[in-house]
Formats: structure tokens, sequence, C-alpha cells
């Protein structure tokens, strides 16, 4: 499939939990993602070897789902049962149920902390795998990401790539914008357009093998 495939298998999804416009938000760079950048075979979702995504904005996985499904992770007709009762793929994603999923999503603030130690255990093992970290900017409210952001650039985790999500829904904003946030810790920064496939894959290819790296995504806001 392709990313014109998305919209159609996006509409399988229906119900009062949507969160369409968080979703809408997340689609280019998830689809940049995993057409373009991880390492992962939907034969072999548990390879240790494979590369980690851990979606932290949680809410809102119309997209992610979606993208599973264009990648093979998912196939087309169990999106119809988002939402359902009985169905693995909640509001929430959750890795005991959804074959590709890496992490519960949900608590917000615990995604970036739960990466920075999955790439301290993958360069202790010696495992070429990377850790991809998916955030809402308003995310970043919460006081945990501070200590990760830290955290990762004083132990050189060069195997850590954190996306932010930019549609100016956090409240209390951030001077001189998300990536000097970033940067005055040591990580290295990218900021683009987070609609521009061209752009986000030069970003999540740039080198750097001895810090972690930041993509801030700028994305404006599509209700749906």
């Amino acid at each position: 499939m392709t990313y014109d495939d998305l919209p159609r298998l996006m509409t399988l999804m229906t119900g009062d939990e949507k969160h369409s416009t968080s979703a809408t938000s997340t689609l280019d760079v998830l689809w940049v993602l995993y057409s373009d950048i991880l390492r992962l075979d939907p034969a072999n979702p548990d390879d240790p070897n494979r590369d980690r995504f851990y979606l932290s904005k949680g809410h809102g996985p119309m997209a992610y789902y979606a993208v599973l499904a264009a990648r093979e992770f998912l196939s087309p007709e169990e999106l119809s049962s988002f939402g359902g009762y009985d169905s693995p793929l909640g509001s929430h994603p959750d890795r005991t149920l959804v074959r590709g999923v890496d992490i519960g999503s949900g608590s917000l603030g615990h995604g970036l902390a739960l990466a920075a130690g999955t790439a301290v255990a993958l360069q202790i093992r010696n495992s070429s795998a990377r850790v991809f970290v998916l955030i809402g900017d308003a995310e970043l409210d919460e006081g945990s990401n501070m200590e990760a952001i830290q955290f990762a650039a004083r132990s050189n985790l060069g195997n850590l790539t954190a996306v932010v999500i930019d549609n100016d829904s956090a409240g209390l904003g951030w001077p001189g914008g998300i990536a000097s946030r970033f940067a005055v810790e040591g990580w290295h920064t990218s900021d683009v357009d987070g609609r521009d496939h061209s752009a986000l894959r030069q970003a999540f290819r740039t080198d750097h093998t001895d810090r972690p790296h930041v993509v801030v995504a700028h994305v404006e806001k599509k209700e749906g």
C-alpha cells in the first residue's frame, strides 16, 4: 500500500473516541518512519535486532493503526473493530494486544523515559538497533520528560531519536522554540515541516552517533 491508501484505511475506524485531529497530526511522520526509516519486519515483529518505535503520544491512534495496516502488521479488516468492546484496537495502543506495537500508551510523559532506558539496554548489548519515540508538544509539559532529556544527552545515546509533533498544543509554551530545550542539554536538533516527507526523511537520516537527536515536526492542526 501507499500513502494515498491511508485516508481510506482511517475511514474504516468509527466511533466517538477517534480524536481524528490528533491522529492526522501524526500521519505523515508515522508514514515516513514506517515506510523509509524503521528497520522492521512484519513477518517477525519481535525480532530482537529490530528498531523500536514508541508512540508516547498515544491518544488518537487512528493514524498509527492505519499505518500498521498499510505496512502489513495488521489487516485492513481489523480496523473496522476499532474501539469495540472486544477489539484489540483500543483508544490507546496496547502492546500486549496489537501486533507490532512496542509500548502501551496513555500515561503522558512516560514514552521518552522508556525510550531512553531501551536505548541504554541496546547499547549494553552492542546492538545496532535504534529507538524512535513520538511525543506531543503538550506532553512536554510533563516534568518527567525534562529528566529524560537530561539523562539521554549525558548518556550519549546516539541510538535515540525523539520526534515532537508541534501543533501549538502546549499550554506553557517554549521560549526559543521546542528544539532549544533539547539543544541546551546537548541534543542534536532538527526543525522541519511535519507534512514534508522529503524533509522528514532527511532529518531522520541525520548522523548523530555521539548524541541523541530530536526532530521537531511542525504541523498545523486540521479539524476532522
